[in-house]
């Protein structure tokens, strides 16, 4: 489920203006015309490849070859200067068997924001980088957490009970303790997640499995928390994550409620605040259908206690449809983005994750318990 190569950004925040005109669409739904967002789809240099599994070919871009891990002493290359960056070994116990990376700024906030960057199937920490989120740490001084999956195909474990389940022995955890490690070691404050395929799924566990960790999180292309459950057993260095063909290709269909149940069983008990979602999904995708994206959107609604009827549709340039649920702002509790036409290689948009979660340089919300989402529990 990973593009040759990933680009980076695309939709940028500071070209957007709108007509001014404003239409009633019904029941607390409005419809805007928004010109001038310079959309730029982040395309693959190289054609998309399939799922892990799939994939026989041998990698022609830098980005795909970085999939084979790391270099040998963890350096990073030379465009990535002035931060620090390089392995963390000894982060906890890590029971999925994940490497961590870690990358410093030079400058770092006080206290610092966290963000997890989650690689896709035959990625790797080191290709993850390519997104460009290492630059945005740079200006808004952030530490970023790049989780990798070592194991055949690469691909993180969003399907078996041990990493659904809040401390149940799996990948999940694994990063949990790695953002742990992070807090004891810096003053830190808000957390957030993001990924792309393997690693958007793997956001959308992490937000249900360890939702007192996370403020926010951005799924690119991704399936609903619970949608890949099997009863295979974890994966192992040499047996790849199971794959659901059912959920990759959007046949799993659930109730809101279902859905959120789902994604609530996985932190049972828990009672407070749940972070914010932010949803990706092009029209074509043939490697994670595009049914996903609406089971994904019923799912986080139900979770975080707001209707499925968006308060607000807006179209964007380039075919692009955003939708946001809850509330009409930079922060709402659920947004979601489709791309007509877009197929499962999106890329990573920065700009618009950046603003969602309040690290673009504006005001952001506190990171303490009145300025998250309650959910229904």
């Amino acid at each position: 489920m990973a593009p040759a190569a990933l680009t980076t950004n695309g939709l940028t925040t500071n070209g957007l203006t709108t007509n001014g005109s404003t239409r009633d669409g019904g029941a607390g739904m409005r419809s805007r015309r928004v010109v001038g967002l310079g959309v730029a789809l982040a395309v693959a240099a190289g054609a998309l490849a399939a799922c892990s599994s799939d994939a026989d070919d041998a990698p022609t871009t830098a980005a795909a070859r970085a999939s084979d891990g790391p270099t040998t002493d963890g350096s990073p290359g030379p465009t990535y200067l002035p931060g620090t960056y390089g392995p963390v070994p000894d982060f906890g116990t890590n029971p999925g068997g994940l490497s961590m990376y870690q990358y410093e700024p030079a400058e770092l906030a006080d206290p610092a924001p966290v963000v997890v960057a989650i690689h896709y199937c035959s990625g790797s920490a080191d290709a993850f980088r390519e997104t460009g989120i290492e630059a945005l740490a740079d200006e808004q001084g952030f530490l970023v957490v790049y989780p990798q999956a070592d194991r055949a195909g690469h691909c993180f474990d969003v399907a078996s009970h041990e990493s659904l389940t809040r401390d149940g022995g799996g990948d999940s955890q694994s990063i949990a303790q790695m953002v742990a490690h992070v807090q004891d070691a810096y003053a830190t404050d808000r957390v957030f997640a993001f990924g792309y395929s393997s690693g958007a799924m793997m956001t959308e566990v992490l937000l249900a499995t360890y939702p007192d960790v996370f403020a926010a999180g951005a799924a690119f292309a991704g399936v609903p928390a619970g949608c890949a459950a099997t009863d295979d057993p974890p994966p192992g260095p040499t047996r790849p994550a199971a794959r659901s063909p059912e959920c990759w290709r959007g046949q799993v269909d659930r109730t809101p409620q279902e859905w959120g149940d789902l994604a609530r069983a996985a932190y049972p008990g828990y009672m407070g605040p749940r972070p914010r979602v932010q949803l990706w999904h092009g029209t074509d995708d043939a490697i994670l259908f595009y049914p996903n994206f609406g089971e994904a959107i019923e799912q986080w609604t139900d979770v975080l206690g707001v209707p499925t009827e968006p308060v607000a549709t807006d179209e964007l340039d380039g075919g692009w449809t955003r939708t946001r649920y809850g509330a009409d702002d930079d922060q709402a509790p659920v947004e979601a983005y489709s791309l007509e036409g877009g197929v499962h290689d999106l890329g990573v948009h920065l700009a618009e994750m950046a603003r969602f979660f309040g690290l673009d340089g504006r005001d952001s919300p506190d990171d303490d318990a009145d300025d998250a989402v309650d959910g229904d529990v």
